[in-house]
């Protein structure tokens, strides 16, 4: 028979009494309700002062127990952490990666949704984590422009968990910009590419990019630096193309050197970049003699036939200071701490010189 909501903190309590402590995990079960309901009902007389919470647990008040009574575990020993992401491959496979070996080495659990670009399977997912017991999510939305639109994030805002945004952000003025999140600064990326361009000499510098959540960013980069740099605007660029679009892509850049004076261009993504060079070539354009190319991401752009010279944004490091910002809402929450302010990190990517842009190879520091 299911039991009353009031019956059910009663019997909550008698179990935590008797045991000193549990895992929400195994008082959900003994109680035959979901780990959503339970962890309800847990905060519920957390806030009364009956229980404690403790990184996944259910703790007697030190007050009313002996303190042999209540675990000390590390601080993140034994927490389930819910990652949502669009993809495991390209950038994603490392993130994920970063994310996964922080929280395991802090004795946690990550566990995986995936949205395929879906923005309506995002809370979804979050929801099926949720009722699996994560206690906190690290999400990258399927926010098309990477940036919510029309009310996509409303139902993260809603969540009863903290929340970390990975590779996405939420504008000033949208309730969504007070979540934490951690994001490569692909602005400063596409302006050190152009930068590097310059050095080389180049002054009309094209820019052909993939649609997306990191358009916006790398274009601002790229306009930006074209300006301060006092080089020379090249018309239509960015160019903006949908995936898979490169006979345009070609065909824009072989006018764009034949008739503009373009000699480089910034290609989103490296993937893209890695197809274009062959099309390229195949229309007379020598790569780097006629134009010298730097790809965005750099998943592959080194086993390009003409090793290209990229941007490679840190996914490891995203994966691994998004889920300790995360383990660290979680540690606060459990332990009645004043939270400390929100962050909002930007990590910077480095530049990977290779053969594509006739320079010797090498790692330059997008920080310097």
């Amino acid at each position: 028979m299911r039991l009353h909501v009031d019956q059910r903190h009663e019997r909550v309590l008698e179990l935590v009494r008797e045991r000193g402590s549990l895992r929400v995990a195994e008082l959900a079960s003994e109680l035959g309700v979901s780990a959503v309901t339970l962890r309800r009902d847990v905060e519920t007389l957390a806030a009364q002062g009956r229980v404690q919470r403790l990184h996944g647990a259910v703790v007697w008040p030190t007050e009313q127990a002996p303190a042999e009574a209540v675990p000390q575990p590390p601080a993140a020993e034994g927490v389930v952490i819910g990652m949502i992401v669009p993809t495991t491959t390209l950038i994603f496979a490392d993130i994920v990666r970063g994310a996964r070996e922080t929280v395991e080495a802090q004795g946690g659990r990550l566990v995986l949704g995936m949205s395929g670009y879906v923005d309506t399977e995002d809370p979804v997912q979050a929801e099926h984590l949720l009722a699996g017991g994560a206690e906190g999510l690290l999400i990258a939305p399927s926010w098309f422009g990477g940036v919510p639109a029309d009310g996509q994030e409303k139902w993260l805002l809603e969540c009863s968990v903290p929340a970390v945004l990975i590779e996405r952000s939420a504008p000033a003025g949208n309730p969504a910009a007070v979540l934490d999140r951690v994001r490569t600064d692909r602005s400063h990326g596409a302006a050190e590419a152009v930068g590097h361009f310059a050095q080389l000499g180049h002054r009309a510098v094209a820019a052909v990019l993939q649609e997306g959540p990191h358009a916006a960013q790398i274009t601002a980069g790229y306009l930006a630096a074209v300006e301060a740099l006092g080089l020379t605007p090249v018309p239509g660029s960015p160019a903006t193309r949908g995936h898979g679009e490169y006979d345009e892509m070609a065909d824009y850049l072989v006018d764009a050197v034949e008739n503009r004076g373009v000699t480089a261009v910034l290609v989103h993504s490296d993937e893209d970049a890695v197809v274009l060079v062959p099309r390229l070539q195949a229309r007379g354009i020598a790569i780097p003699s006629d134009l010298a190319i730097i790809a965005y991401d750099d998943e592959v752009a080194g086993l390009s036939d003409v090793p290209l010279t990229a941007v490679a944004p840190p996914t490891r490091a995203v994966g691994e200071l998004a889920a300790k910002l995360l383990l660290q809402r979680l540690a606060e929450r459990s332990s009645g701490r004043t939270p400390t302010p929100r962050q909002h990190l930007d990590l910077l990517p480095e530049l990977r010189v290779r053969a594509s842009c006739g320079a010797s190879e090498g790692t330059k520091q997008a920080s310097k």
